[in-house]
């Protein structure tokens, strides 16, 4: 087989050279010639699968999104052309919902003030948007959730109207898809009249579409002094983004909320797995094959770690605030593109063993942290 994958999707080669010739291409960057004689094609969200992408694939039979979204994949005409499609849900859902995590003790830290007793709206409960629900419901925190069709499906019977969340929220942060059309749209979910409505202090969260909220009128609401706090990872018009925004921003970064090494390779891995079970094959590779050992494997906390010590700990293994660092420092040199492609590798909570917890093992262990036993010791 001849398989076309993304440049920045990892371990393509180790998961599919077995399977057949891998060539990578530029996701933003991707034409229809190059679809000439291709069996497999693996994307990424930046690329628009459609008609006019597909115009001359004339072999392909499997197309794959290591992404959780689909709205970049026609996949109504997947279907009419028999071609076998899968995304990769959930694959990134414990990266975002960390670095949500990581944004909110960072702004904590910051302005002087506390995560515990913070009431935390989630917009969107899928994959993610439930990943993030469990990890807070370790902390002293109130969660509203917000999701339309989960609720109408009877899903979600503890659903919050959406405007009900804004008003009681003192962080919101969103994990929906972007959808343009129907009942349920999410295009400029967040409009002026919305923002306008926030009170005072609120923290706003963006790590699902940049669609999802108005970016110029969020601009405008700022410019006329709206107290807000922006953690902004997903933008309009990517990746020309709207640059003027990046000044009321406190946390930016260039859509790299889900792109930690493990939630990468899952991706990669699903679109494997599901290759071989089409093709008939024995899907015999695993993360743990690949993957590199991370440069700390284990911590010790002593008698005097409290929760209020917990950033420390959180950020020990990621801070948003170096890629909001590199975003403003290099964005104008360098463009959106290229620092996601050369975005540093980033690990998970879960690479970290944590000694000497005592009694708060059971809410970093719900964090993602590995807890080690009384004088268990990693293989450091």
């Amino acid at each position: 087989m001849k398989i076309l994958a993304d440049q920045n999707m990892p371990l393509v080669e180790q998961y599919f050279a077995d399977l057949g010739q891998v060539e990578r291409f530029d996701g933003r960057a991707l034409q229809s010639d190059q679809l000439v004689d291709v069996d497999v094609l693996l994307t990424r969200s930046v690329t628009q699968v459609n008609e006019t992408l597909l115009s001359k694939a004339n072999k392909l039979k499997f197309v794959g999104t290591a992404t959780i979204g689909v709205d970049h994949i026609d996949t109504d005409l997947l279907t009419q052309r028999g071609i076998a499609f899968t995304s990769a849900p959930g694959c990134n859902a414990i990266a975002v919902a960390e670095y949500v995590l990581s944004s909110i003790f960072a702004l904590a830290q910051e302005n002087a003030s506390t995560v515990l007793g913070k009431t935390i709206g989630i917009v969107g409960v899928g994959s993610i948007g439930s990943c993030l629900r469990e990890k807070l419901a370790a902390l002293d925190v109130n969660v509203l959730l917000c999701d339309p069709p989960k609720h109408e499906a009877g899903l979600l019977p503890e659903h919050c109207d959406f405007d009900e969340l804004l008003a009681q929220s003192d962080i919101v942060t969103f994990h929906v898809p972007l959808i343009k059309t129907g009942k349920h749209t999410t295009l400029h979910l967040l409009d002026k009249a919305r923002l306008l409505s926030l009170k005072s202090g609120t923290t706003l969260i963006n790590a699902s579409r940049g669609d999802v909220i108005d970016n110029q009128a969020l601009l405008e609401v700022m410019q006329a002094g709206a107290k807000l706090d922006l953690v902004i990872d997903v933008w309009e018009n990517e990746p020309f983004i709207l640059s003027e925004l990046l000044d009321y921003v406190r946390l930016s970064s260039v859509h790299i909320a889900g792109h930690t090494l493990e939630g990468k390779a899952r991706g990669t891995q699903m679109l494997y797995q599901t290759l071989c079970q089409i093709e008939g094959l024995t899907a015999d590779k695993s993360l743990a094959d690949f993957l590199p050992k991370p440069c700390i494997t284990q911590v010790s906390l002593e008698d005097t770690f409290t929760l209020a010590d917990l950033g420390q700990l959180l950020h020990l293994v990621y801070d948003v605030r170096r890629d909001d660092g590199i975003m403003r420092r290099h964005l104008a040199q360098h463009g959106f593109d290229s620092l996601r492609k050369n975005y540093p590798i980033r690990r998970e909570f879960s690479t970290v063993s944590i000694a000497g917890s005592g009694h708060y093992a059971a809410l970093l262990a719900a964090l993602g942290f590995n807890i080690l036993d009384n004088g268990q010791t990693g293989d450091c």
